[in-house]
């Protein structure tokens, strides 16, 4: 196996650098209160339930269409809408790149937009959307016309999807939905929402749940509020569905099969957000080592002291480990059909978050007073990445998901049910 990134995605690398600082970096330098120790203020609609803020999300969206145009921002999507298909390799390498850029449009963490973005919404609607669906919103989905927001967790359920109370009963052609959301993400700027529902079965059942697309307008949908949360701005509501009436074409995937629609969108999200964590982690030794070597204590930079080069050296060792087996596992998904290997998925996004949060408070201490400023972007990096070790799938759900393929209750290896009984 060759373990050199190859020399295309190299090439491509260089393409995004020199396009984030022809095109981006002066959009930055344009709005500066966006990126330095006033970011989290700036972009923060305080006055709107904690929102970002319009300017915001109109410059991250200025940062889309210049990456759009310079042919960056398809790379990993479907031909269906004029992307490349760049493979899960390709597109995690290069996501890892530019995170490993520091705070920036190239990478912006709040809506995970970038020059090379996830988009997991597309993939979605690519895969399980009619086509009048598809003919609706694809394209909408690329350029920011349109946006879908995800509504699978709900106030008493969150890992334990197929126990969620949101219930859809048929009358004709139409479905009538009554429950709560909560984190529903997206839904202050979405054109629909794609709820789960139970329609059929009992709780605990994973078959009985459908995914439904909800007009934002739609009678009875009310967004009650958005929560405040440790990184700000916010786009998690708390969502009522009282009554709301959807026609049976609203259905995304098939009726009773809503999980496999779920599963699309946390796998195809995983794995490039681990890259994304490798690359803060990374950034947090780079930056950790260049202050080792300016600072100086008692006469002499502290780079000479153990006491920095230690934890630095042990961290750096890690993120190498991480890094190189989240690149490891995306080949991987070129390479094998996704349920096979969603343990070294889950393996690649436990580790790399929890990663990011350790490097960054890491290098909070080495920084000293000054790394617990918000004039270093540490601080917000680990914020941001802590809530990834719940959102993206909780530590406790990735280790049960590897425990199970390791001792043969799921996956490949998967034991006939005496095989497994004591």
């Amino acid at each position: 196996m060759d373990f050199d990134i190859p020399e295309g995605i190299r090439s491509t690398l260089r393409e995004i650098d020199a396009f984030v600082e022809r095109e981006l970096a002066p959009l930055e330098r344009a709005n500066p209160q966006f990126f330095d120790h006033r970011r989290e203020h700036a972009r923060t609609d305080w006055e709107r339930g904690g929102l970002p803020t319009r300017e915001f999300e109109d410059l991250v969206l200025e940062a889309r269409r210049r990456a759009d145009r310079a042919g960056f921002l398809r790379l990993g999507l479907p031909r269906s809408v004029g992307g490349q298909e760049a493979s899960n390799l390709t597109v995690v390498i290069i996501r890892e790149h530019l995170s490993a850029r520091g705070i920036g449009l190239q990478g912006n963490l709040h809506d995970e937009s970038s020059v090379v973005p996830s988009m997991p919404m597309v993939h979605l609607m690519n895969a399980f959307g009619t086509p009048e669906q598809k003919a609706k919103y694809l394209e909408g989905l690329v350029t920011g016309e349109h946006s879908l927001a995800f509504a699978l967790t709900e106030p008493d359920h969150g890992s334990d999807a197929t126990w969620l109370e949101t219930t859809a009963v048929r009358e004709g052609d139409h479905w009538v939905i009554n429950g709560m959301k909560r984190f529903n993400s997206g839904t202050h700027k979405a054109t629909a929402d794609l709820v789960f529902a139970r329609t059929s079965g009992k709780a605990g059942d994973a078959d009985g749940i459908t995914a439904f697309l909800v007009p934002m307008d739609a009678p009875g949908l009310e967004v009650l509020y958005y929560h405040y949360t440790f990184n700000m701005p916010s786009d998690h509501a708390e969502v009522k569905l009282a009554g709301v009436r959807v026609p049976h074409t609203a259905i995304v995937g098939r009726e009773g099969k809503g999980l496999d629609v779920a599963q699309n969108f946390v796998h195809q999200n995983r794995i490039r957000q681990a890259a994304q964590s490798a690359g803060v982690a990374r950034y947090c030794v780079q930056e950790s080592v260049k202050y080792a070597r300016e600072r100086k204590t008692f006469g002499k930079a502290i780079a000479q002291h153990q006491a920095i080069q230690f934890p630095i050296a042990e961290m750096h060792a890690e993120v190498e480990m991480v890094r190189n087996y989240v690149f490891k596992v995306a080949n991987e998904l070129d390479r094998k059909p996704m349920e096979s290997v969603s343990d070294q998925v889950a393996i690649a996004n436990f580790r790399a978050n929890r990663l990011a949060c350790n490097a960054a408070d890491m290098a909070i201490q080495v920084h000293g007073g000054i790394g617990y400023t918000r004039g270093k972007p540490f601080e917000h990096f680990y914020r941001h990445f802590r809530r990834y070790r719940i959102t993206e799938g909780s530590d406790e759900v990735q280790i049960r998901k590897i425990a199970a393929f390791l001792f043969g209750f799921a996956g490949p290896g998967k034991l006939p049910k005496k095989g497994v009984e004591t």
